[in-house]
């Protein structure tokens, strides 16, 4: 019998080992989801167990050194006297713990604990947050890192680049207490704007010792860092993007999509600081995208400048009060102070109540 002569689809077999890879990703998944739970019953355990012994402290600290002694030797590594005090911490931390219904909607086939408690991250995700005293904080990463499906890279990044005070201090204050219910909504052009946006990953200087061209490179060499930055329903559309008005070329320096809030959403990248001259700009380059680019379906263009410093004054007065459209965010390329932005916040919170108070 004559063999085929031709040779065999390479995208035939990609999407065979696509499968696979698929499959495995998700039985993955599965096992480290129902590890969580197994960590979560067995905390569970020690705790019942812990009082059985009337509170006395010897006994406790007895029982974890027997039970990790057991273990150890019927399963093999993995049961230290240290992680079986996490899964004993885990279990506190959660036991009475409720979420924000979005995120549990979202994983509807997962089993609850508790009243209703679901797990939706790795052992590793729950051990970094965990760590974080503020139930609110906490709910919030726990959520982004769900919807998003943050890596425990991303999620120590997003922490150490305090995402959770940047966006409740970008926020219409009144949404502030969603963020612990339902994470990061964006349902305005205001949602999808954060200041500062932290640019640490770029790897440049603290100081502007660089070009706006040499900015905009390293935005793109790191792209993916970059739209985890920007959000959610961020899509990369150009760079450099040209369009002639008049017989005038203007170039706008990037071009978004976001696809929840349909729309364009342009970046012009300033090193210095914001000049009224550059609000004017981005409101020409807006209005260019919305009478020639959009869609009659799709909602107006955000435009957001980017810029090393800003003075509020000038935007404020350069913009008009029913703006909309046009925003000046402050770039970082060093992470920037927990302990400074939490103040902030807690001024910003404390203002706000006074201001209803009266």
């Amino acid at each position: 019998m004559d063999t085929p002569a031709k040779n065999i689809d390479q995208e035939f077999l990609n999407s065979v080992s696509d499968i696979l890879e698929q499959a495995r990703q998700r039985a993955k998944t599965a096992v480290n989801l129902s590890m969580v739970y197994a960590y979560y019953a067995i905390g569970q355990r020690i705790v019942e167990e812990e009082q059985r012994g009337n509170g006395r402290s010897d006994y406790g600290a007895y029982m974890i050194q027997k039970l990790s002694e057991y273990l150890n030797k019927r399963f093999g590594k993995g049961f230290s006297v240290t992680n079986l005090k996490q899964m004993r911490q885990f279990y506190l931390t959660y036991c009475q713990d409720q979420i924000g219904q979005t995120v549990s909607d979202q994983f509807k086939n997962l089993p609850s604990v508790g009243a209703g408690r679901k797990f939706f991250l790795s052992w590793s995700h729950y051990l970094k947050l965990m760590r974080i005293d503020n139930i609110d904080e906490r709910h919030f990463y726990e959520i982004e890192a769900a919807k998003n499906n943050w890596s425990l890279a991303e999620l120590k990044r997003q922490y150490d680049s305090s995402l959770y005070e940047r966006v409740a201090l970008s926020t219409d204050k009144d949404k502030v207490y969603r963020l612990a219910l339902e994470g990061q909504v964006i349902e305005s052009p205001q949602d999808a704007v954060k200041d500062p946006y932290v640019l640490e990953f770029l790897g440049l200087p603290e100081l502007p010792a660089y070009s706006e061209t040499e900015l905009e490179s390293r935005i793109i060499d790191h792209l993916q860092q970059f739209l985890l930055e920007l959000g959610t329903g961020f899509a990369f559309i150009g760079r450099q993007v040209r369009f002639t008005f008049d017989e005038e070329h203007f170039i706008v320096d990037l071009v978004f999509y976001n696809r929840l809030l349909r729309c364009f959403v342009l970046f012009d990248l300033k090193i210095g600081e914001l000049k009224h001259q550059d609000i004017g700009q981005m409101q020409m380059y807006v209005n260019y995208y919305d009478r020639k680019v959009k869609l009659p379906d799709e909602n107006p263009t955000i435009g957001i400048i980017l810029c090393k410093d800003k003075n509020n004054a000038v935007v404020e007065m350069t913009l008009p009060e029913d703006n909309a459209q046009i925003f000046a965010s402050k770039y970082q390329t060093v992470l920037p102070s927990k302990e400074d932005l939490q103040r902030l916040l807690e001024e910003q919170t404390s203002g706000n109540d006074t201001s209803t108070a009266k």
